[in-house]
């Protein structure tokens, strides 16, 4: 289990946090930078918790070890996959989760976004304020139906994803939207012309949906 996380307050005593997960290789302080862009000086305090993920071998990059949620096989959506590395990095956001509970923030002020690899795991995320996929994909997503609960069927989800994306395919993106949606989900859907990155207007855009959900 991942335990150590980069941590950013925008103030004293802040009221809401945001869990934060970094992309396959990249770590805790990927986006760090853009903390300053998304709350602007006297608003709402909130706690930015960056975690890292666990060192491990990933076959799709040749077995290297690197930094990551669970393994990838292949960017194919009929690869198999990593149910027992999914379930594990669940089970840290579900304690990261917990101990911002017990620090005074409820799970109703609490977002869970992600960013590729860490988006997909994010969408996999229990009840909050809100869940947020940048360039991401549905993962077990035969489960959807069987384990979601009517608790999280109001928890408003903010999608994200690159046209130009030579990495996760824009219509995995896509896939995930059309099936979440399928099953009642508030989807707010965003597109941009740009790579499997993060773009200055996806920023603007983000900061003005968590200005709404927290």
């Amino acid at each position: 289990m991942a335990t150590d996380a980069l941590e950013i307050e925008t103030g004293r005593d802040p009221k809401g946090a945001v869990i934060w997960l970094h992309g396959l290789g990249a770590d805790g302080h990927d986006f760090e930078p853009i903390v300053p862009e998304l709350v602007r000086p006297g608003e709402r305090a909130l706690r930015f918790v960056f975690p890292n993920a666990p060192v491990r071998p990933v076959t799709l990059n040749n077995g290297y070890a690197m930094r990551a949620w669970y393994d990838i096989a292949a960017l194919d959506r009929r690869a198999g996959e990593d149910e027992r590395g999914i379930r594990a990095s669940a089970a840290t956001i579900e304690a990261l989760i917990r101990r911002e509970n017990e620090r005074g923030i409820a799970s109703a002020r609490i977002v869970v976004a992600g960013f590729s690899q860490g988006g997909a795991m994010a969408l996999f995320a229990q009840p909050l304020a809100g869940i947020m996929g940048l360039s991401c994909y549905l993962v077990l997503a035969g489960t959807l139906e069987g384990e979601r609960h009517s608790a999280n069927q109001a928890t408003p989800i903010f999608l994200a994803h690159g046209l130009l994306d030579p990495v996760v395919a824009p219509a995995l993106g896509e896939q995930a939207r059309r099936q979440l949606e399928s099953a009642g989900y508030q989807v707010e859907w965003h597109t941009y012309s740009m790579p499997h990155s993060v773009c200055p207007q996806e920023v603007t855009d983000i900061a003005a949906w968590l200005r709404r959900v927290l």
